[in-house]
């Protein structure tokens, strides 16, 4: 039998490396007040004390300990070598001076003199983010600080009812089921925001009401820069043909509840769309969230390359913290290639930043026990770096080609009655003849198009006017024939058919398929 990994707590952690005598801990964290809780909670425990310094307050300690003015950082450290106190220092923001070449090689100094010392004394560096020299890379334990769970933010929830004059008219004060659908929506806040927007929500409405919540984590996700939170509504039969992919989807369903592991199944860890522009994969991303009544974060693979050296890998491991913090949860990664293409080359063009980067997420994906489903979609994947589609890192690869036949009719269908019309009015199985070699995508701007133009002329969309689009349209299968055959060449024999016949099995059949890829 295969053991699980066991999740340890960020404050379990903390604690193990404090009792194992590591002299330099970094521990990542925005919330600075919730960290130092812990951080007070296991000096208690231990028995040892806790001093905190800033740049503006100096070293600060228990029993009225003040040095406001030991605010230069080699003081404080030259004053924490010579302390005979038995506890741990926290350095807060302390980050912008590892650039410093003597501050870096005084800590390397004091991560060897703490070891030797009869007091058990530790530096903690608390930071929102994470910079670390390269010199500092050996000595330095790094600890990322977990976003509240459940039963943090449910301690917040008692916290915040005991608040109001009548708790009892709160619904959520004996309602378990919405209690829960409450943390559930609170997921992926910190102990701050989730205060702030429940007691928002309390004088807003009088309740724990799950929309305001879920509009200020819309915000605050979007600060980040990198993720977007979708509300989707994208219906998994709004998706024309795939029927292989819907199938897989569909048996995939329930693959994160309780009653999937104990019946020995793992986690699913994602799929890979790849193929031609505009045939259904991001329309796929979004309606699996609704299949599966998951919510689903965008990752802009573009948007964490920051001009900020360090800033880059430190936008990834935010990014992987919130969907953990919100799990299960969809990752959607849209058009891979883009953000991954250069990584090869990354050692002379960005200093290795690319290189880093993709190896943080390819790590986690590799390694992630989190319940976090990854959708990438990817347009060109000659450009994807091999060690992304080997074996491994996702369940599943499937190629998505032009829609045949069939799916053509299925799309007419659902883009004519999607603008209140009825497709008994129309020659459906013309207008899937007459569009072989066209997209998803371009078949909903024939039905767009010819419905403007029937609007400009005051008559009522009709067979002419779709079939007049359809004569304007030039699809991407003529102007781009080429990198089409060499998309369907590699998926060939490497990625698994999203449909029972793919367009290019309609058209030329297996054999001459395969000769005109030759």
């Amino acid at each position: 039998m295969v053991k699980q990994r066991i999740h340890i707590s960020a404050d379990k952690q903390i604690e193990f490396l404090i009792r194992a005598r590591y002299s330099l801990i970094y521990i990542v964290s925005s919330e600075e007040t919730r960290v130092e809780t812990v951080l007070k909670q296991i000096a208690l425990n231990r028995s040892k004390k806790v001093f905190f310094w800033s740049i503006t307050q100096g070293l600060q300690g228990d029993d009225n300990f003040s040095k406001d003015d030991l605010r230069e950082p080699l003081k404080t450290l030259d004053f924490i070598d010579e302390s005979d106190s038995n506890g741990f220092f926290v350095l807060r923001d302390f980050h912008p001076f590892l650039q410093d070449a003597v501050v870096i090689r005084r800590l390397r100094d004091l991560n060897k003199s703490l070891k030797t010392q009869a007091n058990n004394k530790n530096i903690i560096i608390l930071s929102p983010m994470l910079k670390i020299p390269q010199e500092l890379e050996k000595e330095m334990s790094i600890i990322q600080f977990d976003l509240p769970r459940r039963d943090e933010l449910n301690k917040i929830i008692g916290q915040v009812i005991r608040l109001v004059d009548n708790p009892e008219t709160i619904e959520v004060y004996n309602d378990i089921h919405k209690r829960e659908k409450v943390l559930e929506a609170a997921l992926g806040l910190t102990s701050e925001e989730a205060e702030n927007v429940f007691a928002r929500s309390i004088v807003q409405t009088g309740q724990f009401d799950i929309n305001i919540i879920l509009s200020e984590k819309e915000q605050i996700i979007r600060k980040s820069g990198v993720l977007e939170f979708y509300k989707t509504d994208e219906d998994i039969e709004n998706v024309g043909g795939l029927e292989n992919l819907k199938t897989w989807l569909h048996k995939r369903t329930n693959a994160f509840t309780p009653e999937a592991r104990d019946f020995g199944l793992p986690q699913p860890k994602g799929i890979l769309l790849i193929g031609i522009p505009g045939c259904g994969k991001s329309l796929t991303a979004k309606a699996i969230s609704n299949l599966w009544r998951l919510p689903l974060l965008k990752l802009d693979v573009g948007r964490v390359f920051s001009s900020l050296v360090g800033s880059s890998e430190e936008n990834v491991r935010n990014a992987i913290s919130t969907a953990e913090a919100i799990a299960p949860s969809i990752l959607w990664l849209d058009e891979l290639e883009k953000g991954f293409s250069g990584i090869q080359s990354s050692g002379a063009t960005d200093a290795g930043t690319s290189a880093r980067v993709f190896g943080t997420f390819i790590t986690w994906m590799q390694e992630k026990t989190s319940p976090v489903f990854v959708v990438a979609t990817a347009n060109n994947v000659s450009q994807l770096p091999p060690e992304l589609i080997r074996k491994g890192r996702f369940d599943e690869i499937f190629y998505i080609d032009l829609p045949n036949k069939a799916e053509r009719e299925k799309i007419f269908k659902i883009h004519i009655e999607k603008r209140k019309r009825d497709i008994k009015n129309f020659n459906i199985p013309l207008l899937a003849e007459k569009t072989s070699g066209y997209s998803g995508a371009e078949i909903e701007q024939i039905v767009i198009s010819a419905l403007y133009d029937a609007f400009d002329s005051g008559i009522e969309l009709s067979d002419e006017r779709l079939l007049h689009s359809i004569s304007e349209l030039f699809p991407l299968s003529q102007t781009m024939s080429e990198e089409i055959n060499r998309i369907r060449t590699w998926a060939k024999n490497r990625a698994r058919k999203a449909s029972e016949v793919t367009f290019s099995d309609e058209i030329f059949g297996e054999e001459s398929q395969a000769k005109l890829e030759i």
